[in-house]
């Protein structure tokens, strides 16, 4: 590819430079990082101190990320949705899929407001759904 890689850093100490904090000068940091991504989730604790970055500890659980708070959404007004109306959506495709888009919709909404609204015309056998759910 015509790269000449001069050093391969860990995740965690490519985010803190990303956030700027190899550039706050000052005595020694702890600094903690946190990624939450669609499947895993990692957390590094590390030293700064002049510009040097060291990893005192790492762990993470590689079956926690944002598609496991979708799943619970959707299971949650699955069951919210038969609680009202007394329907089962759970087989039906369609409908399952209409709901998970609107919950990840709303689980992006929830990184910056503290409510989201769900709003689906005719889920299911022309029911609409109207929800909301708050952090």
């Amino acid at each position: 590819s015509g790269l000449n890689v001069l050093r391969i850093i860990n995740e965690p100490t490519a985010a803190a430079i990303a956030y700027g904090l190899d550039k706050k000068v000052g005595s020694e940091r702890n600094v903690l990082i946190f990624d939450l991504g669609g499947g895993t989730f990692d957390v590094s604790i590390l030293t700064i101190e002049d510009g040097i970055f060291e990893v005192k500890s790492t762990a993470g659980d590689t079956h926690l990320g944002g598609e496991d708070f979708d799943n619970r959404m959707v299971n949650h007004f699955i069951a919210e949705f038969k609680r009202k109306y007394k329907k089962d959506i759970s087989d039906n495709k369609r409908a399952v899929r209409r709901l998970r888009t609107a919950c990840e919709r709303a689980k992006r909404t929830l990184s910056s407001s503290t409510q989201a609204s769900i709003e689906i015309d005719s889920l299911y056998e022309g029911v609409d759904f109207y929800t909301s759910i708050t952090k």
